[in-house]
């Protein structure tokens, strides 16, 4: 079973667009849907918090202190397609900044639900 970190956009859900927090990124780990090809098991969930500056060294921690590396991380759908989107970074820059920070594949998008 793949152990995945998600980390989730916490302005986006904190303002209610219509993602009341981490369930449906933890729904599609478990079952393998949207974006999972198989069930996975979620070692971390990291909100990032604007402007962002937090989310290497939170993930760094969340590393630290789960003792597992995971199979990959996933950022969340959340922060993926949110409109408007992410005025401090091009979500693409930050998923190659964290896969060369940790080593780890970052998958883009969590789940497909409505």
């Amino acid at each position: 079973m793949e152990k995945v970190f998600i980390i989730g956009c916490g302005a986006y859900m904190d303002a209610g667009y219509g993602c009341p927090g981490e369930w449906r990124c933890l729904k599609a780990a478990a079952l393998g849907e949207g974006k999972f090809s198989a069930p996975s098991q979620v070692i971390a969930f990291v909100r990032c918090e604007c402007p962002g500056r937090t989310i290497g060294p939170n993930t760094g921690m969340a590393m630290k202190l789960s003792e597992v590396k995971p199979d990959a991380i996933y950022l969340s759908t959340c922060m993926v397609d949110a409109r408007p989107g992410c005025p401090y970074a091009q979500i693409e820059d930050l998923a190659k900044a964290l896969e060369a920070r940790f080593g780890v594949p970052v998958k883009l998008g969590t789940h497909e639900y409505k």
